[in-house]
Order: structure tokens, then sequence, then C-alpha cells
């Protein structure tokens, strides 16, 4: 049985940094602006956690998506079985033989305890617990460079209890150093995801946490477009312009404002073209996954239904040529959301 939807309190407004120019893709002064390019669409294999892991790339390759999001798994690339190293060039090999691209996810519910959900964090108490997510994180970025992914993500984790907002900034910041510096040094990406109910749970709580790691080269952003119409106050195709100098890796999927609930594309509020049009003006050529990891059950038909949805409203997004506010500035309308 699928967890309840997790209700989010609506946030107090947040002003969101404005970030800095990218591609206009209208057209201006009378020039038509060269097209952007097509969007990159992966799915994410925690919806597929039903399918051996090499049936699951030959779905994807044969319904035409152009990668996957990989979460490091005990089905799907184990990150602690044996010989992980000759298991990750393997899938490598048949990677490039499929054209697939890669993102490395790590959100699996129990690769690291067996009955505790996410667990251990980078925000637990005992320092050999955050030690254990801090090992993913390093095992996460040797497979990445050695896949070839354009990211590696990872999220921060929910506020242990009797744990000061202070501490835990402290222990989140200190956790991540070592990985920043093993991405660095392998040119990967390290992509942190807000996530509802996370002491990293919006927007502004990652700029925050660049602020605090000092701005680092190689930390980036996992935007989830559902994450945006859940608690954001910016509409998520707003969510998208403010997020696109950091953008390093995307997540997709329906939801409704207020309730986490990862739906399938047309179960939601989200209107999509909107936020696929403000996704292609950013010049984001990272993978775009879809993120269903509560539809396994019914996962190779969710995936062959949400590539035609996702590229015909980017067709749409494409074709009306909608106009593009000035970044940091509020849309003239609600877009990205129906609500």
């Amino acid at each position: 049985m699928s967890p309840r939807p997790t209700p989010v309190p609506a946030p107090a407004p947040a002003p969101v940094p404005a970030p800095a120019p990218v591609p206009v893709t209208t057209q201006s002064a009378g020039r038509a602006a060269a097209p952007p390019a097509p969007l990159r669409f992966g799915y994410g294999t925690n919806g597929l956690a039903d399918l051996r892991l090499d049936d699951a790339l030959g779905l994807l390759a044969d319904l035409g998506y152009d990668g996957l999001g990989l979460t490091l798994d005990h089905m799907h690339l184990d990150p602690y079985a044996p010989d992980l190293a000759a298991r990750t060039a393997r899938l490598a090999r048949r990677l490039a033989e499929l054209g697939l691209g890669v993102t490395v996810e790590t959100g699996a519910r129990y690769v690291l305890d067996a009955r505790r959900k996410h667990g251990p964090s980078l925000l637990d108490a005992e320092p050999d617990d955050r030690a254990r997510r801090v090992d993913l994180l390093l095992r996460a970025v040797r497979v990445a460079a050695d896949l070839g992914a354009h990211a590696v993500h990872c999220f921060s984790g929910v506020l242990p209890p009797g744990t000061d907002e202070d501490t835990a900034w402290k222990r989140l910041t200190d956790s991540l150093a070592p990985v920043l510096d093993a991405a660095a040094a392998a040119g990967v990406p390290l992509a942190v995801e807000p996530e509802p109910g996370h002491l990293v749970a919006r927007l502004d709580d990652f700029h925050q946490l660049r602020r605090r790691l000092g701005d680092p080269g190689p930390l980036g952003l996992t935007l989830d477009i559902g994450h945006c119409q859940c608690l954001e106050t910016p509409s998520p195709a707003d969510c998208v312009r403010a997020a696109a100098p950091w953008l390093r890796h995307v997540q997709i999927e329906d939801m409704r404002r207020g309730v986490h609930e990862h739906l399938p594309f047309g179960e939601g509020e989200i209107d999509f073209p909107p936020v696929l049009a403000a996704l292609a003006a950013t010049g984001y050529q990272g993978l775009t996954v879809v993120e269903l990891p509560r539809h396994s059950h019914a996962g190779p038909h969710h995936a062959e239904l949400s590539l035609p949805f996702l590229r015909r409203a980017e067709a749409t997004a494409l074709s009306s040529l909608l106009p593009v506010p000035s970044h940091g500035d509020p849309s003239a309308t609600p877009e990205g959301s129906t609500s």
C-alpha cells in the first residue's frame, strides 16, 4: 500500500533571488530568436522498481526516452553489493549502446537502514550515522563519474526531534563538505533537492545552504516541478526561471497545492506548457526526469503514457511562443498552475 499523501502547510511568502539572464526564445526587437533545443526527458528507476535494471533500460530506450534517473538501490546497481566498479562499467557500456543519458539519484528509501525510511540522514545526531549517508553520497559520486552522469542528486533530510535549526545546518554543511570536494574532483555537480518536510524544503532554503557553504562551484540544484506546485509561493514556471542559474537536474510529475503526493500527468493542478517553455528558455540540457516512485506497480504503463504527454506539452509550449517575463519579475498570470 502506498503511504498517505503528506499535507504541507502553506508557506509564508519568501523572496526568490533573481537569476542571471538566460537565452530569450521569443521574438525581440522584430527579430526571431533561434528556437531552443528540445528538452531531454528521462524516467526515474524508482518508478520501475519491479523491473530488473536492464529490462528498465530496454523499456525506456524503446519508448524513446533520452535517459533515466538512476536511484541506487538494492534492486538497481546496489551500491553496497560486491564488484560495484565492475557492475558500473557494464552499465556504462549498456547505456552507451542504448544512447541513454543518466543522473544518479540517492533517494532510495531503505538502502541504508531496513527499518527507517531515508535513514540515516545528514542531520542525524550520531556522527557515525551521518557518516553512513556521506559514504553513500561519495559512492554515488564515483558511480556518476564512471557513468558519465550529468549530476548526483541528494537531499538534506528531516529535522530530527529535539534538534534546533542552527545545529542541523551545521551538521548539513559539515557533512556535505567532503562530498562537494569529491564532486569537484570528479567533475560531477552535486544537485541538492528541496524536499517538502526537510530542512532544505524550498528554494530559499537552497540559497541559504549555498550561502552557508560559500557558494561552491560543484553545488547545484535539483528542481522538482511538483514540489514547486506543492509549496512554493511563485508559480512553477516562475520557480524555473528563478532557479535557472543553479539548475543541474529536474524532476517532473503532477501535484496539487499543499499535498506532497507525486501524481501521474493530468491528475494534479499543474499547467505544463508554461513550465516547459520556461525550462526550454533557460537553455537547460540536463535530463528532466519523471518522478513517480509510488507507481512502480504500473511503472511500464506510466512510462509509456508520460513521454507522449510531455512531448505534446513541449510542442504546445514552443508553438505558442509564450512571452518570457523579465527574470525575477512575477508572471502576469499564474503560469504553470491551474490552482
